[in-house]
Parts: C-alpha cells; structure tokens; sequence
C-alpha cells in the first residue's frame, strides 16, 4: 500500500466523515456548476476523489444515470455505498490513485473537488493531466476545485498546491477553455474558513 492510500485510509478509519475540514453538508457550488452545463441525464460522469462526499447522493436524487466516483480510499467509499444504500448499485466504483487510473471509459464531465491540489509533484501533475485527457469526451467538461492563492498551504496535514486560474491553464496546456471561475468560503465542521477556488474549463474538440 503507497504512503498516499494509506495515509486516506487512516483519515477515514479514524474520523467520521462528517467531522474532516472538507465536509460540506450540501456541495451547493459543485451542484450548481453541474447544472450549468445542462448535460443529460444520461451523460457520464465521473466525480474524482468523491470520497464520502454526498455529491453522489444528490446526482442520483437529480436523476443523473450514468454516475462514476473514483477515490484512493476504500473506507471513504464504503461509507458512501453504506449511505447510498440500494442505489450504490446505480453507481460505478473506483478505488483507484487518480495518476494511475485507467479510464474504462471517456466522460462527459470531470468533477474535482480538491483532489490536483494536492499534487506537489510535477510528475504526478503530468500524470493526472494524462488520465483527465484520455477520460474526457470531446469538448467535455471539467469542473476542478482547489485551494485558492491566498488559501491554507497544508490540509490533513500535507503540504498542497494553491491555485488561480492562469496558473491551472498552465497545468492543462493548450486547448482547454475557461468557462468559469470564481472564489468559494468554506467552513470546516470544527470551525474557521478555508479559501477556495473553482474553475470550469472545457477541453478541445479532440482529445487523447
């Protein structure tokens, strides 16, 4: 097991998910991005690094049917399937590194709620651009979420990568349109505010 999967599956043994920084009782701001594409119901997407994160919950409950959610972290995952229930089955399930992730198939949409930000080597940066290029349908969208420039430098006690969006547009390279970006104040469960920021880009018209 790498260092990285087993630091997650720690945080997920030991706490609930209700009580880590990043729990949002309702992800109002991802919802809100999602709906902004106005994909169809049918249209694949995948939720990278979803974790125990209710977003799941709330695209079958919009009724979306075509739901992928790829974590690192087993535990994460299995306290979203217990949550979820009969409609886990609805859902397809990766336990997976993102960076060495191999798409079974190519998505409408790529949703990241603060999973690249913590990539702090160049390699592994390249590694994820790799797999969001193979994963993307043309012209697909990718909505990623990171700590803003004038955020937190650590969360879950590693060291992250804060972003704007001409910093990010250097990460995808040429091709990649922004749609959309803007700031997000969120409040952790235990107190205090963390500074994020959001961007919607679309990738080109052809892709890997």
């Amino acid at each position: 097991m790498s260092k990285t999967k087993q630091h997650w599956e720690n945080v997920y043994r030991n706490q609930s998910p209700l009580e880590v920084s990043w729990y949002q009782p309702e992800p109002v701001l991802s919802l809100s991005l999602i709906a902004n594409t106005s994909l169809a119901p049918h249209a694949a997407i995948i939720d990278v690094g979803g974790g125990a994160s209710v977003l799941v919950d709330r695209l079958c409950d919009a009724a979306y049917t075509n739901i992928s959610v790829l974590d690192i972290s087993g535990s994460a995952l299995a306290h979203a399937k217990a949550r979820l229930m009969h409609q886990s089955n609805k859902v397809h399930w990766h336990e997976q590194d993102i960076t060495r992730f191999k798409p079974p198939r190519r998505y409408a949409l790529w949703h990241d709620r603060a999973v690249f930000h913590f990539l702090t080597e160049k390699i592994d940066r390249e590694h994820y651009i790799d797999v969001l290029t193979q994963a993307l349908e043309p012209r697909g969208h990718i909505i990623i979420m990171t700590f803003a420039i004038d955020g937190p430098g650590k969360c879950s006690g590693l060291n992250i990568v804060q972003y704007d969006w001409d910093k990010l547009s250097s990460e995808l390279g040429p091709g990649f349109k922004l749609i959309e970006t803007g700031h997000e104040i969120h409040h952790k469960p235990g107190g205090g505010q963390q500074k994020f920021a959001y961007f919607h880009f679309r990738a080109p018209a052809e892709t890997a």
